[in-house]
C-alpha cells in the first residue's frame, strides 16, 4: 500500500472551496481503481508546529502502479488546477506532498 500525504497553505477563507475540493477528493474513492481511502482536513492539533501549512490530507493506494496513474489522471489534474487559485502563494512554497510504502 502507498499512502500519499499532501499539507497545502491555503487563503484564509477558503475553508468551503477547500471542503468541496476534499469531497470531489473522497468521491473518488470506490471509483477510482486502486485507490482505497481518502481522509482530510484543517489543521488541528494545538502543537502549533504545521509551518503555516493549514489543510492536509491524505490517501491510500493498492500499490505505486494505481498510484501512478492517479497523478497524471484527469481527475486529479482538474482538482490541482482547481487548488491553484486557493494557495497562499506559489505553488512551491505552499504544497508538499509526501508518499511511503505501508
Amino acid at each position: 500500500m502507498i499512502r500519499h500525504m499532501v499539507m497545502v497553505k491555503l487563503k484564509p477563507g477558503t475553508s468551503q472551496e477547500a471542503q468541496s475540493l476534499f469531497d470531489r477528493f473522497g468521491a473518488m474513492v470506490g471509483s477510482f481503481d486502486g485507490l482505497l481511502s481518502f481522509s482530510g482536513g484543517a489543521y488541528s492539533s494545538p502543537e502549533g508546529i504545521n509551518r503555516g501549512y493549514n489543510y492536509g490530507f491524505s490517501m491510500d493506494f493498492r500499490d505505486a502502479t494505481a498510484r501512478d496513474r492517479y497523478l497524471p489522471s484527469p481527475e486529479h489534474v482538474a482538482i490541482a488546477q482547481d487548488i491553484g487559485p486557493l494557495l497562499d502563494g506559489d505553488f512551491d512554497s505552499c504544497v508538499v506532498a509526501f508518499d511511503y510504502a505501508c
